[in-house]
């Protein structure tokens, strides 16, 4: 099991400084007498799992851009952004990196970098695709059997994401009864629901202005430690893939898995391997009869073909996904009869 990216373990940073992006629906929403579909757009936050969510009117390049413009406008510029191959984002990569320089400029002085899971790989997204799961749930109860019209959904959206970013990253602690579990909101918005101040005596303004950043800046830092002590040891954990296995080799056989489809698994070559920051081959190109493809290591059973004695020729193929030798089938096969 592969550890961490680094963008999940950015303690002290900005929040929405390492997002993930991804979409969800399409929902119906009521004008006048008609209803038209409309997308949710979810950002998180990498390091802290807050999130953002902005209404898209479609699936264009030109609605994800402005969805990111408006993101940008309330959070600031990212330094990365994390999504799939979507034909949206890729299109809205390749035509906002001139944009987001310009975006950068004007809010920051960041450049964003744009990361692409590979194709065919959603549990490489697992850290927003499980929140999208959690967003539905929320305005699944906050729906009724009626559409709601467009001003209606906003509000329902946004509220969606209120209690999404108000939900418990930690253990409610045992030490004190009215401390609370830390949230993603303690990092946005200071505490649970909303920024608290302790009252404290009034005092001239150099020395409340003072005063008050310094107890700002405390409670900050307060949230950012328990950040580290409570929620960073229960995301650094590894629950399953601790044996090593054989790795792919260029030029091995494969045949690429495709749940969606029965009787129909394309077969292919290795070309080369993407080799991850801790050495392992995670993803590979494979050369197969309809071109070019990069799929995840996970999603590649491997074909072995070992020579046997001259009275047989022994096949194996090795179902491994991957991660290990899950199912070895042999087969002895005799010599073809003479002509």
């Amino acid at each position: 099991m592969a550890a961490l990216p680094a963008a999940r373990l950015q303690a002290f940073t900005r929040p929405f400084t390492y997002i993930g992006l991804d979409y969800f629906g399409p929902l119906t929403v009521r004008i006048g007498r008609s209803t038209v579909k409309r997308w949710v757009a979810l950002f998180t936050c990498l390091t802290i799992r807050a999130i953002h969510l902005e209404v898209v009117h479609s699936l264009s390049t030109e609605s994800c851009k402005m969805a990111i413009r408006r993101f940008i406008v309330c959070h600031g510029s990212p330094l990365e952004i994390y999504s799939d191959n979507g034909t949206n984002f890729v299109g809205a990569n390749n035509e906002i990196k001139y944009s987001v320089k310009q975006l950068a400029e004007c809010f920051t002085n960041a450049n964003t970098k744009w990361i692409f899971n590979p194709p065919s790989a959603p549990h490489m997204g697992g850290s927003w695709e499980r929140l999208v799961r959690s967003v539905k749930v929320a305005m699944a109860a906050m729906q009724t059997s009626r559409n709601p019209d467009e001003e209606t959904f906003a509000t329902i959206v946004r509220d969606a994401q209120g209690v999404v970013n108000s939900r418990p990253l930690t253990f409610i602690p045992i030490e004190s009864e009215s401390q609370e579990a830390l949230t993603p909101n303690h990092f946005i918005l200071l505490s649970s629901n909303g920024v608290s101040q302790t009252p404290k005596p009034l005092s001239d303004d150099s020395s409340a202005h003072r005063n008050n950043w310094n107890l700002l800046n405390g409670m900050v830092d307060h949230f950012w430690r328990r950040w580290i002590r409570e929620y960073l040891p229960t995301i650094a954990r590894r629950t399953k893939w601790f044996s090593d296995v054989k790795p792919i080799e260029q030029g091995d056989l494969v045949i690429i898995v495709n749940e969606a489809e029965r009787n129909g698994w394309m077969r292919g070559r290795i070309l080369n391997f993407i080799e991850a920051k801790d050495g392992r081959r995670r993803q590979a190109v494979v050369q197969t009869a309809h071109g070019v493809l990069r799929r995840p290591v996970a999603k590649l059973a491997r074909l072995d073909i070992v020579s046997g004695n001259p009275g047989s020729v022994k096949r194996s193929t090795d179902l491994s996904y991957g991660q290990g030798d899950v199912a070895v089938a042999t087969t002895d096969l005799p010599n073809p009869p003479a002509n």
